[in-house]
């Protein structure tokens, strides 16, 4: 079973995050949500609280098959100051795990050069820190271990893709017919 890691910071969005961790959930796949926070209660960019499974000190990466930055802010600008999110998309980008973000966070990507010579997607306005890359408007871009999405009205698409990645295609297909996505 795939096993990822979602951070969340104050301030992000909440449909972006926790979609993901509904649909990769039904899908199967262990997903723990990280606080960067210094505590598990997290404050989406919406008001929503939610209780992180874990904080980012207590994680073992090494046992994650991948990380995902959702967007919103200023839960995106928690996310690119964090060191700890930083040190950790690099070495799972060079190890070749998943690393996927969506929204504004993909320009957390671009910053630290992941995105460098890849297929990228992002919010509006936010293709200038896609550093190096190259800028697609699909609702989903995927170039191999990097998966991008551009906001809330593509976290379905993301989730689903994420799904394909991380189980398979037949597995996310199931998922969006139960769903009743695009049916």
């Amino acid at each position: 079973m795939a096993k990822i890691g979602v951070f969340l910071a104050d301030g992000f969005e909440e449909i972006e995050g926790l979609t993901v961790v509904d649909i990769l959930r039904r899908a199967g796949v262990e997903v723990t949500t990280i606080s960067i926070m210094g505590r598990k209660e997290i404050y989406g960019a919406h008001k929503i609280t939610v209780l992180a499974d874990a904080l980012c000190e207590e994680v073992s990466f090494e046992n994650l098959d991948g990380v995902v930055l959702p967007g919103g802010m200023p839960g995106n600008t928690n996310l690119g100051a964090h060191d700890g999110v930083k040190k950790q998309i690099a070495a799972f980008a060079e190890a070749g795990k998943l690393v996927a973000a969506i929204c504004a966070a993909p320009s957390v990507l671009g910053e630290n050069g992941i995105l460098k010579g890849k297929k990228a997607a992002c919010y509006p306005g936010f293709e200038d820190k896609l550093l190096g890359a190259e800028v697609v408007f699909d609702e989903v871009a995927e170039a191999g271990n990097i998966i991008t999405s551009r906001g809330m009205g593509t976290a379905i698409p993301f989730a689903l893709r994420l799904t394909a990645y991380l189980t398979s295609e037949q597995k996310a297909g199931e998922l969006a017919k139960g769903i009743i996505y695009k049916s």
